[in-house]
């Protein structure tokens, strides 16, 4: 098994960094590249409505943001655009768009920013669409929230059409087009490094996975179960459980002691072990949670990597 990586979720970073100094967050990108981390991660909403915080706001500004407990005016900045930047002053690190919204944009369009991007940072991108949650954002912008999940199952053949072939026809209930030229293509004919992702391993997640996925990214750790699940699906459709890049996030399930302080780094690397025990070779982890000063992240970024290897080798992992 390959060793441990680890990727760093810089959304909701307001805590750490002025959320409308957005060339200084594009610049921890840097930090985070020379300290040996594997990826930055960014996701994005559009527009919130007024119920995007209906379950309540978490006490610390700092905790995990899901379904219904964001304030309307949280920002969240482009990802695609902040990921370019990030691209234009790294050579290495992967460029994560997580949770994007693609329902909102033609296929062809997000295909062509998808594209482009990945061939900008010379096949660094790692995207991950999503359904999301939020049927207010859908409203404001026409998109049919119910038929979200059959939009996204159209998008991916799109996009793997207009990657691959020299023209691209297709014949959807939402898209219909022939004949038509994509270029440039991405750095890969295979285009952008492709994750399915979700809250869960849902029937609809686990045939994306099997038909497209190079990777797969739920929001909740998935149980013995569910990667049985997939390994099966996976074999059957004459694909190895084991080309799958796990992801999981770090620290979801350690707590704050109050509402003003960050949290202790330890317990989240302790709660790798046993996700590592199970496949998982690729961690996400919230360095807002742990630090308030983003001239610290690079000293963060040094123990957090140390602390996963430890935890590696401790359950056998040394590759």
């Amino acid at each position: 098994m390959a060793a441990a990586k680890l990727a760093l979720m810089l959304s909701e970073s307001w805590t750490m960094t002025d959320p409308r100094d957005l060339r200084g967050l594009v610049d921890l990108a840097k930090v985070a590249e020379s300290a040996g981390i594997d990826g930055i991660m960014v996701g994005e909403h559009i527009a919130m409505g007024p119920n995007a915080g209906v379950n309540g706001v978490p006490n610390n500004p700092r905790d995990w943001l899901g379904e219904g407990n964001q304030a309307p005016h949280y920002p969240h900045p482009n990802g695609l655009h902040m990921l370019t930047a990030m691209a234009a002053l790294t050579s290495r690190i992967r460029l994560m768009a997580v949770a994007v919204l693609s329902a909102f944009r033609h296929p062809l369009v997000l295909g062509k920013e998808l594209a482009t991007l990945d061939l900008v940072s010379k096949g660094r991108l790692v995207f991950l669409p999503s359904v999301s949650w939020q049927e207010e954002e859908y409203a404001a912008q026409g998109v049919p929230f119910h038929q979200r999940g059959r939009i996204l199952d159209e998008q991916l053949e799109v996009w793997r059409r207009a990657w691959r072939d020299e023209t691209v026809t297709f014949h959807g209930e939402h898209y219909d087009f022939a004949d038509m030229h994509f270029e440039p293509k991405p750095w890969r004919p295979s285009g952008p490094t492709l994750w399915i992702g979700g809250l869960r391993l849902h029937p609809a997640a686990l045939r994306r996975v099997v038909a497209y996925g190079s990777g797969y990214f739920p929001v909740l750790r998935p149980s013995e179960e569910d990667l049985a699940r997939l390994r099966a699906a996976m074999e059957k459709a004459g694909r190895r459980f084991e080309e799958l890049e796990l992801t999981t996030l770090l620290g979801l399930d350690t707590r704050f002691v109050d509402a003003t302080s960050t949290k202790s780094l330890a317990p989240a690397l302790d709660g790798a072990r046993k996700a590592m025990a199970r496949g998982v070779t690729t961690f996400v982890i919230k360095p807002s949670q742990y630090i308030d000063d983003r001239n610290q992240l690079g000293d963060f970024c040094r123990e957090a990597l140390d602390g996963l290897r430890e935890r590696s080798r401790e359950v056998g992992i040394t590759g």
